[in-house]
Formats: C-alpha cells, structure tokens, sequence
C-alpha cells in the first residue's frame, strides 16, 4: 500500500496539496534503535508509521528515561514537529523500537497545509490532543499509581504487543521505559517472581500468572 492508504485524511486535500506532500515526502527505514529525534528545537517533521514500531520518550535530569507515547503501524507521531506544536515546553526523544519504516513529511510543507487546509488543521489539533493526554495520563501514573501496579500494567502490555507471555526484555530497557532505576525494577520482579507471577531468565521475563497480574494492575 501506498501514502495515500496511510494517511488518514488523504481524500480531504485536493490534487495539488497532494501532489506536493507527494513530491517531498521521504519514505525510510531505519533499525532497531535507532533515535529520529534527540529532543533538539530541529523541526524534522511529521513521522507516519508504515511498518515497525516507534517510542517517544523523555530524559530527566539524571538522564533517566520515560516513555510517553508508541506509535504504530498506521500511526502519526507530530511530537518530531516542534515548529508545529509551538507550545511544548519539554524536549522529547523518538527512537525505533523495531526495524521500522516510515514517511517523513517536512515540517515547512506540512505547516503550510496546516496554515490553508482546515481538514489538516482539525486534524492536527486533534492528533496534539491525543498526544499531550497521552502525557498527563503517564504523569497521572507516575504520581498517584504505586510502582508494582504500573510494572504489572507494562508487563501485560508488552504481552500483548508481542502475542507471547515470554518478553525479551532487560530490566534496563524496562527502566528506561518507566523512569526508575534498573534496581529498582529488578527487585520488583524479583518479588513478582517469588509471587509466582513471573519467571525470571536472562534478557527474558515470563509470564506464568497472568490473572495475578491483572489483579495487582486493578
């Protein structure tokens, strides 16, 4: 499939808006961990997801990250766009999670159609919307939801994105996706584990109890 069948709003341009985003827009594949976007003011534009997976995250002072947002097959990611969303007061991260391929539709072109078009200027104020809830809700989390309930929640997430109750998965990178220690996460699996919820390998965590999980995630 092409652009076209990804973009959600393709059919409310008319033939020379389309023509345009057509003419510049660049269609990439990057690996597995690779960063799009290191949070700098560089407006690299607006990222549709074609295949793979990305992650938006940020970085504390103490260099610990938090991932705020994934994105999809079929999904848009304006969080690269800073010149579009001029507002947004917190730098933020964007990293392939999987080898991934994607549109890159340039930050110019795509304010301009903001700017005459008001099918994507609807558009897009409803994707920032999404996009900042997707924010307060983690900081929602962050603040009032214990660590072991959103361990749980994460771990049966992960579960369902991968279809397999076995995650190749360091207790690292489920630190750098929940902003803590990679102690910290350790010991709560450890727990996990002599509950009898999860099986502990290297580089794997192992689903044995999902309904526990369910239970302690409320």
């Amino acid at each position: 499939m092409d652009f076209a069948n990804y973009f959600p709003i393709w059919d409310k341009l008319n033939p020379e808006q389309q023509e345009r985003i057509l003419s510049v827009t660049d269609l990439r594949t990057v690996k597995a961990g690779t960063v799009l976007h290191d949070g700098s003011p560089e407006c690299l534009g607006m990222l549709l997801v074609k295949s793979g997976q990305l992650r938006a995250y940020i970085l504390s002072e103490e260099g610990r990250e938090v991932t705020i947002c994934r994105f999809f097959e079929m999904d848009i990611c304006l969080f690269s766009a800073s010149c579009v969303m001029p507002n947004m007061q917190f730098d933020i991260f964007i990293e392939a999670e999987k080898d991934t391929t994607l549109w890159v539709i340039p930050a110019c072109l795509y304010q301009n159609l903001m700017d005459e078009s008001l099918p994507v200027s609807n558009y897009s104020h409803n994707l920032i919307t999404n996009h900042f809830s997707d924010v307060m809700w983690l900081m929602e989390q962050i603040m009032w939801k214990s660590f072991d309930k959103r361990l749980a929640a994460f771990l049966l997430e992960e579960s369902n994105l991968e279809g397999t109750n076995a995650l190749k998965i360091t207790h690292e990178k489920i630190a750098n996706h929940m902003g803590t220690a990679r102690e910290v996460v350790t010991r709560m699996l450890r727990y996990f584990q002599s509950e009898g919820m999860v099986r502990l390998t290297r580089g794997t965590v192992i689903i044995e109890n999902r309904k526990a999980l369910k239970n302690l995630q409320g």
